[in-house]
């Protein structure tokens, strides 16, 4: 197999593009130094093409290795041949290998088994050749023996049979074939397990929908609800179309050789092909339902922790509670905790007073303008506590419902505890929850990515695979943004490219033992930071007022040179790095091939060391939309009229529409039909998870707490 040319086929890329990248990634670079820093030899394919590459890439090689096992092992039997071979070579996918494997690979005790040690290979033999005036009954007579406990010709026929249902079964390319009927005619099929059982799975009790049609987030339902004894799944094609298809590929003939024939291809079918095909068109629904789902949990993920952060202002974080009251903290704009408490604005220590006057407080003594509330239980008594205190005060505060999952999860893990040992669990969650505000992507990297819940099933999916995927979207947001190496926690840092646990954990101490890094070179005295990690992450850490301006920003430390040279050639210093607009157009003028060929660096590598010495440290989420903060009155959901119309944040995309937060605690759904006045492939096509939208409402059903919006006919 030439591996990278079907990269580059499948994906529409330059064989350059697939070799380079491959090379780089053999070499033990990263996804995030090779998209960053290695675009002349990748033709600046972003993070996610190149995950997509490597994904591919690690599939085709094991397919390669799983090619050379199976080949090793057949010539060993002395069973190799030029077909078989060749049939080995074209095989692209691990099924197909496998199916061509299938008569060569040593099988647990089988009917056919018994029956070749019995000898009955050459009556079977005898048998599918289907001959004119053979007489079967005879030729079996011969082959009975009461040792091998063949006392009449009917066993002796019956294990012939049996080896020659087990041939059939082992055909490559009947599998091959049924399965692709499978796909285009078959259906998957769902019936309730037991009929008195009421459950959420009723619209799967009579369900029957094509096996190439079927939605994604069905199969998972189904999956799920069989899992949890709720339905009987099968997978159906047309009475009898399989059955004819492997009895006409078969029998040849017509004579009683050749009912011997039908009657083990219909036993083969029923008893050996069925139920495998079966469990593969299954296994491949699945399969695709998941990985679908999980692109869609990390696209969901990507736009949450890419959300903008609410700079310079300090934040109260309110966690809502019923028994245990309302937590509250406050901290300052580098998220440092000014002051904790606890309120009460429900049953049954309700103390509405108490609480404005203790919010109050807060507010005027540290200066809070932005309040963060977490959207679980008590959140909407909380909403309306903090609207209500709000238009008493007076202008300059505004509250944002934030999504507080996962934060009971990290308030009581040991990172928590390793961060605020003298705060209680419950105070943990609050201070996490004002943090997510002020800056998302720098608080959510302290969390399991499956606990912060923007997808649909992640806890089906399989776990090798979605933390490899959200890992993966973790990782490429974190080296986008980039971090302060001065005040980044260890759990931030571990997500930079070439940096480990054990690495983070080192910069920390480092940090505490000797002061503030002032320059990047000093990384290399950090334990376990050696060239080849120091290569991978400097580019992604910030030293803010070191002693090297270049060190604030994106530009790479073996670009220092081509950065300095280029700022020579403008015109410019280094000292003037923060006040450049004009390097632009003067970059331009001289004319970018004509400082690459002087700067050493390419044109692609030179745009960006322009963008960053214009804007140093520059936040990539600066340039999105800010998020939508509230101050008025909070509505209630007898408060949603139909046709109103109604701004609101995209709260989660899922595969049939999208929830949007329009301020009444309940997110309403945006259905895949509702999304635009055209037609919409795929919620992702239209809205992202944080953006703002505006919508109108459909219908509400106070009774079930749901809300239906559409944002079909209303102007973005």
């Amino acid at each position: 197999m030439e591996i990278n040319k079907i990269i580059a086929a499948e994906l529409s890329l330059r064989q350059e593009q697939v070799d380079n990248a491959v090379s780089m990634i053999d070499e033990g670079m990263t996804i995030p130094f090779i998209a960053r820093y290695r675009k002349e030899l990748t033709g600046s394919l972003d993070d996610t093409a190149l995950r997509e590459l490597f994904d591919r890439l690690s599939y085709l090689r094991n397919l390669q290795k799983r090619k050379e096992e199976i080949t090793n092992s057949i010539t060993e039997q002395g069973k190799m041949t030029d077909e078989l071979a060749a049939a080995i070579d074209k095989a692209m996918t691990l099924v197909e290998v496998e199916d061509i494997y299938l008569p060569y690979k040593q099988k647990r005790k089988t009917r056919a088994s018994v029956a070749r040690e019995k000898g009955l290979e050459p009556l079977a033999a005898l048998i599918l050749e289907q001959q004119d005036g053979t007489d079967i009954d005879a030729e079996a007579a011969a082959y009975i023996d009461e040792e091998k406990e063949l006392p009449d010709a009917a066993a002796c026929l019956q294990g012939a049979m049996d080896i020659i249902a087990e041939d059939i079964s082992d055909s490559a390319e009947l599998r091959k074939y049924l399965r692709a009927l499978f796909n285009d005619m078959g259906k998957l099929v769902s019936a309730a397990a037991d009929d008195t059982q009421k459950s959420v799975y009723e619209n799967y009790y009579e369900f029957s929908e094509g096996v190439s049609k079927i939605a994604s987030h069905r199969v998972l339902a189904i999956d799920r609800g069989e899992k949890e004894g709720f339905l009987k799944v099968s997978v159906t094609l047309p009475e009898g179309v399989a059955e004819r298809a492997v009895v006409s590929r078969f029998v040849t003939a017509k004579n009683k050789c050749s009912e011997y024939v039908e009657a083990a291809a219909l036993d083969s079918y029923k008893r050996l092909i069925f139920p495998s095909v079966e469990r593969e068109i299954r296994n491949e629904l699945s399969e695709k339902a998941q990985e679908g789902a999980i692109k869609l949990f990390s696209s969901n993920l990507r736009q949450l922790l890419m959300q903008p952060p609410i700079k310079g202002r300090v934040t109260l974080g309110l966690d809502p509670g019923y028994a245990h009251g309302c937590k509250c903290a406050v901290v300052d704009d580098t998220g440092k905790v000014l002051d904790t408490a606890i309120i009460y604005i429900t049953p049954p220590r309700k103390d509405i007073a108490r609480a404005e006057r203790v919010i109050s407080s807060m507010i005027q003594k540290h200066g809070v303008t932005a309040i963060a509330i977490g959207n679980g239980t008590a959140s909407r008594e909380t909403e309306q506590f903090t609207a209500s205190l709000l238009g008493k005060i007076g202008g300059g505060v505004s509250y944002m419902v934030v999504s507080e999952a996962g934060a009971s999860v990290y308030s009581a893990s040991k990172l928590a505890a390793e961060e605020f040992p003298e705060y209680d669990v419950s105070l943990r969650s609050a201070v996490s929850i004002a943090r997510r505000l002020q800056d998302p992507l720098a608080e959510l990297v302290k969390i399991d990515p499956k606990a912060i819940g923007v997808g649909q099933y992640q806890h089906d999916m399989p776990k090798a695979r979605m933390d490899e995927a959200l890992s993966g979207v973790v990782e490429d947001c974190v080296n986008s943004v980039g971090v302060d190496l001065n005040t980044a926690s260890y759990s931030l840092l571990s997500y930079i490219a070439g940096i480990s646990k054990t690495v983070a954990k080192n910069i920390v101490t480092y940090r505490e033992e000797n002061g503030s890094f002032t320059d990047r070179k000093q990384l290399l005295k950090v334990a376990k930071l050696g060239p080849k990690a120091y290569e991978q992450c400097a580019g992604f850490l910030r030293v803010r007022d070191g002693k090297n301006p270049l060190d604030n920003t994106g530009v790479h430390p073996e670009s220092y040179d081509a950065a300095k040279s280029l700022l020579e050639s403008c015109g410019f210093t280094l000292d003037g790095i923060g006040a450049l607009s004009e390097l632009p157009k003067k970059a331009k003028k001289i004319g970018l091939k004509t400082l690459s060929e002087k700067t050493g660096a390419g044109i692609p590598t030179l745009e960006d060391i322009i963008s960053e010495l214009v804007k140093p440290g520059r936040d990539p989420r600066d340039e999105l939309p800010p998020p939508l903060m509230r101050s008025a009155d909070v509505m209630e959901l007898k408060d949603l009229k139909e046709g109103m119309e109604l701004v609101g944040t995209v709260r989660n995309v899922i595969d049939f529409g999208a929830f949007v937060d329009i301020g009444v605690h309940e997110d309403g759904l945006v259905h895949i039909s509702q999304l635009a006045d055209k037609f919409v492939k795929h919620p992702l096509d239209v809205v992202k998870v944080g953006q703002i939208v505006k919508v109108k409402v459909l219908s509400v059903d106070v009774a079930k707490n749901r809300i239906s919006l559409t944002m079909k006919g209303v102007p973005q």
